[in-house]
């Protein structure tokens, strides 16, 4: 019943508006602060940069779709893969700094929780999903090429005291989007039996 009662809320289609309009605000505001970053990236390496917004920009435009009962399933599939990888990338990031740099701005504590939210409410919509393995496949391919364009080309988010660990970082991002890209197949393709709602 507690499940029921909090689905029931998920999908409310007041719940959703809410979700959408905070999901759109976080998705402009994560634009500009990727606006420096962006101002002296290659025009051909623009799209790969702001990792987090775009991810965010999928989960709200399944948000506006499914508020009208449509589905999108590349974009659906795209969603889900990468709110959830950079939702625990940022979360990481962050509480590395921490202790790297032994403290963290307010501005680093905001992105751990705003970030850790992107990764758990990519998760609690996996029921909704309608994707299939071929979407999955391709929202795999973008999150893959994404990593070699980020760890090969330098297109990384800038956290300029993990500088000296870009190897490890770049290791862990790259085993990250399989575990992200596994999660979605056993949630949304394999699982074909759950509960919709």
């Amino acid at each position: 019943m507690k499940m029921y009662a909090i689905y029931s809320i998920l999908t409310h289609r007041s719940f959703l508006i809410f979700l959408f309009l905070i999901n759109l605000i976080g998705t402009i505001y994560g634009f500009f602060w990727y606006g420096n970053q962006l101002a002296q990236t290659p025009t051909h390496f623009l799209i790969f940069v702001p990792d987090s917004p775009t991810a965010s920009l999928f989960f709200t435009i399944f948000l506006a779709f499914y508020i009208f009962g449509k589905h999108i399933p590349y974009v659906e599939a795209l969603a889900m893969v990468t709110l959830f990888k950079y939702g625990v990338w940022a979360v990481v990031m962050n509480l590395l700094m921490l202790i790297v740099e032994g403290t963290l701005s307010p501005a680093g504590y905001m992105l751990i929780a705003s970030h850790g939210a992107m990764a758990i409410q990519g998760l609690l919509y996996a029921p909704c999903y309608r994707f299939k393995l071929k979407h999955l496949i391709v929202a795999g391919i973008w999150t893959l090429h994404n990593d070699f364009i980020d760890y090969i080309f330098d297109m990384m988010p800038q956290y300029r005291s993990l500088n000296l660990y870009m190897n490890q970082i770049g290791y862990f991002t790259f085993w990250l989007s399989i575990a992200s890209i596994a999660l979605a197949y056993y949630l949304c393709v394999m699982n074909k039996a759950k509960i919709r709602y």
